[in-house]
């Protein structure tokens, strides 16, 4: 009988043509299942890998959030004054394995391969099924690591994961107008703008309008080079 964590790990590595792909094929339906039940996969890219957040990784992670605190606020929603916080880290991690087993959202951290340095995070949630077969992307980046296209690599392991193990139709994410970072991160992993959405979200306590991006399984898809 083949163990839950080979058969995750063969449909990573492994992922059928698209042609194969299907929502409703009994063998994706069995790896979904398996994806739900259990521990979100480890995804692997050239410079950096992705794994879910770790009780062990709060010290690393408040450090580098509190290192970056000026230079992610412009773009995020506002925190409370306990986010950094022992206690908080604990719940976002039980949300985060509850979000799992239902099959609504993945959230990772994104480590160096040379020396598996945090440098950031990211998640794939708001996951539907049904007709939709969609989910959302988001992601934040540690001061320190911006501008090497770390970032850019982690998207597009994402990618793949969603497209190829979780069957998902649509890839969608949303970004400040002026947030040239993140635009260009989603450009080069091959998401098409579609238009405005106004007073999107509250960032920074503010309504704000974002850009809409999207990205289809068929859509190419850059190769990420190395920098």
């Amino acid at each position: 009988m083949t163990r839950p964590e080979t058969l995750r790990q063969s449909a990573v590595a492994n992922p059928p043509s698209t042609s194969k792909r299907s929502a409703f094929d009994p063998l994706w339906q069995r790896i979904n299942r398996i994806l739900t039940l259990s521990s979100t996969p480890q995804l692997e890219g050239s410079r950096v890998f992705l794994r879910p957040p770790m009780r062990g990784d709060y010290r690393t992670w408040a450090r580098l959030r509190e290192a970056s605190r000026d230079f992610l606020s412009p773009w995020e929603p506002s925190w409370p004054n306990n986010a950094h916080s022992l206690s908080a880290y604990r719940l976002r991690l039980r949300r985060y394995k509850k979000e799992n087993r239902k099959g609504l959202g993945y959230t990772f951290f994104i480590f160096r391969r040379g020396d598996r340095a945090l440098l950031d995070g990211l998640s794939l949630s708001h996951i539907r099924r049904g007709v939709s077969q969609s989910g959302s992307l988001g992601y934040w980046m540690g001061q320190a690591y911006s501008g090497h296209g770390y970032m850019t690599e982690a998207v597009s392991c994402l990618i793949t994961f969603a497209f190829d193990v979780l069957t998902l139709h649509r890839l969608e994410a949303a970004c400040l107008l002026d947030n040239a970072a993140s635009i260009g991160v989603l450009r080069k992993c091959g998401f098409h703008e579609e238009g405005i959405a106004r007073r999107y979200l509250e960032i920074n306590g503010i309504w704000r309008d974002h850009r809409l991006f999207a990205i289809l399984p068929d859509d190419p898809r850059p190769l990420v080079q190395k920098q």
